[in-house]
């Protein structure tokens, strides 16, 4: 499939390995920068979202949001990584239809809230089956500051860019669905995070209170991108879950 990510916000949360560690499969395990795992809320716009045989007048223009996870895990060939997605959701009903059946994705339908200038972003969204919310607000910055897992932007963008394979639970919850996003025009502008929230970092029994803390936003826009589907994660003879950190 291809299209152009005419927006992407990731809203990104340090949080404690320990509690990350409880919500990946097990063939996963957190990937850690400086001791903790790495979170966050992937606030995405398509546009012009098509297979890519087809001219892109005909794609489909949608909102979406992922609550992701930074994981690792040792394949046949080594180290991977990736993000494991907890949960999608979409403004868009085809995507809610069809994600999980005709690509690899099932999400969520719900409600988004959008208001932007060029300096300015406000996403929000709420899932129609009301157990799932957020809402972000940032502004545009010259530079990339605050943040107690990166040193700069270009580690930030290393981070993330590294980690373009997402897997998220597919129906019936017995396999993972796999995609990935490739583009040769990858580039991130740092945001100042004004307010931000989310039922499911600000929720005390799956995040205790400490282990979940805002870190800092990274924005992506007008980025021509492909979307293409992963087998599921493939795990090395003998491999274990581990305590592998990530380095600056």
């Amino acid at each position: 499939m291809s299209s152009v990510v005419e927006r992407r916000l990731l809203v990104n949360y340090r949080v404690a390995p320990e509690v990350a560690a409880s919500m990946v499969p097990p063939q996963m395990r957190p990937q850690l920068v400086d001791g903790w795992a790495v979170a966050g809320i992937c606030l995405i716009r398509l546009g012009q979202f098509r297979p890519a045989r087809l001219p892109g007048w005909v794609g489909l223009r949608s909102e979406n949001a992922a609550h992701r996870i930074a994981v690792e895990w040792d394949g046949p060939q080594g180290r991977s990584t990736g993000v494991y997605i907890a949960r999608r959701d979409s403004g868009s009903m085809v995507n809610a239809l069809a994600g999980g059946r005709l690509f690899p994705g099932e999400h969520g339908s719900a409600r988004f809230d959008v208001r932007e200038t060029a300096q300015d972003l406000h996403v929000a969204f709420a899932s129609r089956d009301e157990t799932t919310s957020a809402s972000v607000d940032v502004r545009t910055v010259e530079r990339f500051q605050g943040s107690e897992l990166f040193d700069d932007l270009a580690q930030a963008s290393d981070f993330f860019r590294r980690g373009s394979a997402g897997f998220s639970p597919a129906r019936g919850g017995r396999r993972l669905d796999g995609l990935e996003l490739r583009t040769d025009s990858w580039q991130v502008e740092p945001v100042e995070v004004h307010s931000a929230r989310s039922t499911v970092f600000d929720d005390p029994d799956r995040f205790p209170p400490g282990s979940a803390m805002l870190d800092c936003a990274l924005l992506m826009r007008e980025v021509p991108a492909s979307w293409h589907p992963l087998p599921p994660p493939q795990v090395a003879a003998g491999s274990a879950p581990a305590d592998h950190t990530a380095r600056r």
